[in-house]
């Protein structure tokens, strides 16, 4: 997410279509339900607050337990109007295959669940930073940043939002690393199922948003070996971060790529630390970018904007040696953590706003592109004039339409020629 996009993903537009009088009225009501649940919201997650280091701090050395096996977990008493909600710390593992913690948010609907249980949508967030403390789940309104929350809700499905390792519970970050990442969506998923009251059953969809599209199209490429039971029904993703090479090429010249490559240098030095020599990774750094990427790392993206534009916009043109698309390691491990390695065999929904200056609409058409190739049932929606921080919302209208879809067993139309 470009730094300058943050404020665009709390934009939304809504029409009034009755009458005056009863417009009026209605208007007046939901007003007073909203405001009032608005305020309840946000006392309580003042008071989630105070209980979160608590929650989050884990013994050491930590139990071992199986991928998606619950830790811990607590109700969130700011959960949304109609809706329950529940702060959960549970095991996945990492590059290596190393067990770590990792915390989510699950939230389901006020309504009864199918005798199958509900129908899951794994929601992969946008780039919120690296650092423990900028994790979702420890905002004062933990539900914030799931575009589309309230239209999954009011249809009946389960929410579940993964932090990412290294963020929420304090560990070793993988920011842009495909394989943990996917990995912690996927076991969010499995411990939602051991929540007895959410109620959750095998079928999921993935959902995610710039990064987190990258984290649910690995998700979905590794489903069927990393969680064989649980059964996907389809991947959607907005502006994703799917072809990492051209990501970084397009953006190191400008304010976002400085500040995506000083969140990735670090947690692509400490994972892929037994292959380089301590120093190879980051040697693409000039000595000003590495002087500042240890400060800038542990910046949030949405709380200190302003900090991080401090001190990467005087780095621009001037934080790497070289181009890290083409720059040993850098291009083999990009090409590593892009997606389309393997074939996706479910359905896939891509939204591209045609004015993101951030994941390039060219990325996004080359990605594609690679998807049709593999025989991949794609609807790719084009939507003029949207930034990147704007993807997902403007996705909504259809990537809800192409859900009630795969999710009642039918086949969406492919834009694939």
């Amino acid at each position: 997410m470009h730094p300058r996009d943050s404020a665009d993903i709390w934009s939304r537009t809504r029409r009034v279509r009755r009458g005056f009088v009863v417009a009026g009225v209605l208007v007046a009501l939901l007003g007073g339900v909203l405001g009032a649940d608005a305020i309840r919201r946000h006392i309580e997650g003042e008071a989630d607050l105070q209980t979160d280091p608590a929650f989050y701090t884990l013994p050491a050395p930590l139990p071992a337990g199986e991928p998606g096996t619950i830790i811990r977990v607590e109700e969130i008493a700011s959960a949304p109007l109609g809706s329950t909600a529940w702060r959960v710390i549970y095991h996945s593992r990492d590059l290596h295959g190393t067990d770590i913690p990792v915390s989510a948010v699950v939230i389901v609907p006020d309504l009864p669940a199918p005798a199958e249980g509900r129908t899951v949508v794994a929601w992969g967030h946008p780039t919120t930073g690296a650092a423990a403390k900028c994790a979702p789940s420890l905002g004062v309104d933990p539900f914030q940043l799931i575009e589309g929350l309230h239209e999954f809700l009011a249809e009946g499905y389960a929410i579940v939002a993964t932090d990412y390792p290294g963020m929420g519970v304090d560990g070793a970050s993988a920011y842009l690393l495909g394989v943990p990442e996917a990995n912690s969506v996927l076991d969010a998923v499995r411990a939602a199922r051991a929540i007895d009251k959410a109620q959750t059953g095998d079928e999921f969809v993935l959902w995610g948003h710039s990064q987190g599209g990258q984290a649910a199209l690995f998700a979905a490429e590794r489903a069927a070996t990393y969680a064989p039971e649980l059964t996907l029904l389809g991947v959607a993703v907005a502006a994703p971060a799917a072809n990492l090479s051209e990501l970084m090429s397009d953006d190191i010249v400008n304010v976002s790529g400085v500040t995506i490559a000083s969140y990735a240098i670090p947690a692509y030095e400490a994972a892929y630390d037994d292959r380089y020599p301590d120093g190879e990774i980051a040697a693409i750094l000039t000595p000003a970018g590495s002087a500042a990427t240890p400060e800038m790392a542990a910046l949030c993206l949405l709380s200190q904007n302003k900090e991080i534009h401090a001190i990467a916009d005087p780095l621009i043109g001037g934080y790497v040696r070289s181009d890290p698309s083409t720059t040993e390691p850098w291009e083999t491990l990009l090409k590593e953590n892009s997606a389309g390695s393997q074939p996706l065999t479910v359905p896939v929904f891509v939204g591209q706003g045609l004015a993101d200056e951030l994941v390039k609409p060219k990325a996004t058409e080359d990605y594609v592109t690679l998807l049709c190739s593999q025989g991949a049932d794609v609807a790719f929606h084009r939507y003029p004039g949207v930034t990147h921080g704007l993807a997902a919302y403007a996705s909504l209208p259809e990537m809800l339409l192409w859900l009630s879809t795969v999710t009642s067993g039918r086949t969406p139309s492919s834009t694939c020629p």
